[in-house]
């Protein structure tokens, strides 16, 4: 039901922000530039979900192949533990953890690609044990929740920009960028657990939650040793490498198992289409929304409202000019990639505001995006309260992001 009245509000706002520009200030030409943005945007749905098929095949088919092996159970099993207390719903050992797991590892090492078929993948498992399946479950929420906190170690995209730009030292953003992503991730697994009564304070959760607290500190005290050049190739060899791993390791099992692995990959690797084809009505409708907000002026208007607000209480609005970024993120990716370059541009990729987009940029994730392609895979309808979540949580990173900027580049 909230999806419905934000959809909607896109619409009726741009509309009205339409109507006032034409009669008031004569603009004869936004009406032109709301229909082409909605023509650009129906096709940018639609490519995004075409350029999904042959990955989501690949991958589909990899996981099958895992799956029929065994890879998916044996992962299961390491996890289960943890999952089990955040998952109260999904059974022991079942696939859903595998798949959940691949997906949050793919996502750590920057592999969007492989992330997406993966999570696919999971949402689908959840869906078989949803006994409601119109509404999503808690375990669909807590994954969908937690995949949007967009937590990545390797943030390679954002520092490639910045080098792009003329930045003196691309990687400068590199640790804010890591513990923003950390920090919105933490808490969405806070404000979702409390909603699901999950107690936090089990001793498996807080040993785990620890372990990769530590985990991640010491990666990142070896990754921050490193040049940006050693980085980039630290990144990019392992990576792949794990990636590589991965799908050599499933193949192998295959083999190992005597399974027909060819056979498993084709069955596997048919439903990549058949989800992209599901997808492309929830993508296409939700960016075509995001498109006419964003053509009609509505988001300028509103980051200059912010920073009236802010001023009026003596806040310091440096970081205001940034904030396009911030609201545009949940939103639409390529959206907020284009005003991180945009602001770069602007203000210069070392000034605070160049800096503190890419923080924002690298924060959180495309909240709105993840839900109609998640959500939208398996056909539900009815977001409970992940939407709500998600963008509290995206809050939360946002304001630890112009904390973060403000500790280290003023």
């Amino acid at each position: 039901m909230v999806l419905n009245y934000i959809w909607a509000g896109f619409f009726v706002v741009a509309l009205i922000i339409a109507l006032i520009k034409n009669v008031i200030y004569h603009d004869v030409s936004i009406f032109e530039t709301l229909v082409s943005g909605i023509f650009e945007s129906a096709k940018t749905g639609f490519e995004i979900s075409l350029a999904l098929t042959g990955i989501m095949t690949l991958f589909l088919g990899i996981l099958k192949v895992g799956e029929d092996a065994g890879a998916i159970r044996f992962i299961a099993r390491i996890v289960g533990p943890f999952f089990n207390k955040l998952f109260p719903g999904v059974p022991r050992n079942h696939p859903a953890h595998g798949q959940m797991i691949m997906n949050f590892s793919a996502n750590l090492l920057g592999l969007d690609n492989a992330a997406t078929p993966f999570g696919l993948k999971a949402m689908e498992s959840l869906q078989e044990l949803n006994s409601s399946k119109d509404t999503a479950s808690d375990a669909q929420i807590m994954f969908l929740v937690l995949h949007t906190s967009g937590l990545t170690l390797l943030p390679l995209s954002i520092m490639t920009y910045r080098a792009t730009m003329g930045a003196s030292d691309p990687s400068d953003v590199f640790i804010p960028l890591i513990l923003g992503t950390y920090f919105t991730t933490i808490a969405s697994l806070i404000l979702v657990s409390i909603r699901q009564k999950i107690n936090l304070f089990d001793k498996t959760v807080f040993s785990w939650l620890g372990g990769i607290t530590l985990g991640i500190g010491l990666l990142l005290f070896y990754l921050q040793t490193l040049s940006k050049t050693e980085l980039e190739v630290f990144s990019k060899v392992y990576s792949n490498l794990i990636l590589l791993l991965i799908i050599v390791s499933f193949i192998v099992g295959g083999l190992w198992k005597k399974i027909n692995i060819f056979d498993s990959f084709i069955q596997g690797a048919k439903g990549g289409f058949e989800t992209a084809v599901r997808i492309i009505p929830y993508l296409v409708g939700m960016l075509v929304a995001i498109g006419v907000f964003r053509s009609c002026g509505a988001m300028d208007y509103l980051t200059d409202g912010l920073a009236a607000a802010f001023g009026f209480f003596g806040v310091d609005t440096a970081f205001t000019d940034a904030l396009p970024v911030a609201m545009m993120r949940p939103l639409s990716g390529s959206g907020a990639r284009g005003l991180m370059i945009d602001a770069m541009q602007t203000y210069g990729a070392d000034s605070f505001v160049g800096r503190l987009v890419c923080i924002f940029q690298g924060t959180t994730d495309t909240t709105f995006y993840i839900v109609a392609l998640y959500f939208g895979s398996v056909g539900i309808s009815k977001f409970r309260y992940a939407i709500q979540y998600g963008l509290l949580a995206d809050l939360i990173g946002v304001v630890a992001a112009v904390f973060l900027g403000y500790f280290f580049f003023t």
